[in-house]
């Protein structure tokens, strides 16, 4: 979970809290969303590269952005293991030193929920993007059960200061929608840890792709 701007103690933290996520079962989810992506992707917000060992062979290149050094020094490192050629730049979401017109794919991996300008972000993606290309995203997002809603709208301010500006109420579906992507594919669920809901359960995986 990259950040917009810098958060040393979360960046300091975020590594134990993916492994704890990661021996729950978002491992497969972010093989999930990565199945059956191709040429060059650009991963925006690439955390601690996480995701580089789950790239399928037909992509030809992964230029990862991520803005924390902490965290970007960590992703520099699981480069070397990557299963595909993987770049680490630092750079932010909403100005990706990145060409027009250049990435098959984009990548947005628990990411989008500490992003400030959501549709500036979106945007520089869609700048990056071929004609016809295609946004992979995998986030937790606001709950559609109206209680668990009001539990995460009262709880957002504390989780944001704990979540290095994390925001648990992002309605991220229709930000992809409004950007002017469309959602090909989705698939919505409680990512439940040892069976249980927390307010950061509620979560999507899907694809978009960018009108030609």
């Amino acid at each position: 979970m990259a950040k917009a701007v810098s958060h040393p103690l979360f960046a300091r933290i975020y590594p134990r809290i993916n492994a704890f996520a990661e021996a729950h079962g978002s491992i497969e989810h972010r093989r999930e969303m990565l199945a059956g992506a191709h040429g060059r992707v650009v991963e925006i917000g690439a955390g601690t590269g996480a995701n580089f060992t789950h790239y399928p062979p037909e992509v030809e290149q992964v230029v990862a952005v991520e803005p924390e050094p902490r965290l970007r020094a960590l992703a520099e490192q699981a480069a070397t293991e990557a299963a595909v050629p993987v770049e680490v730049w630092a750079g932010r979401a909403e100005e990706l030193p990145l060409d027009d017109d250049s990435f098959d794919v984009a990548v947005y991996s628990l990411v989008l929920c500490t992003i400030a300008d959501v549709p500036g972000a979106l945007t520089e993606a869609k700048r990056v993007l071929k004609p016809g290309g295609e946004l992979r995203f995998y986030e937790h997002v606001r709950s559609e059960r109206p209680r668990f809603f009001r539990m995460q709208r009262l709880l957002n301010p504390l989780w944001g200061l704990l979540g290095g500006g994390c925001r648990l109420t992002c309605d991220t579906e229709r930000a992809i929608q409004e950007a002017g992507f469309t959602v090909t594919e989705i698939r919505r669920f409680d990512f439940l840890i040892n069976g249980r809901a927390n307010p950061a359960s509620p979560s999507i995986i899907g694809t978009a792709r960018l009108s030609t």
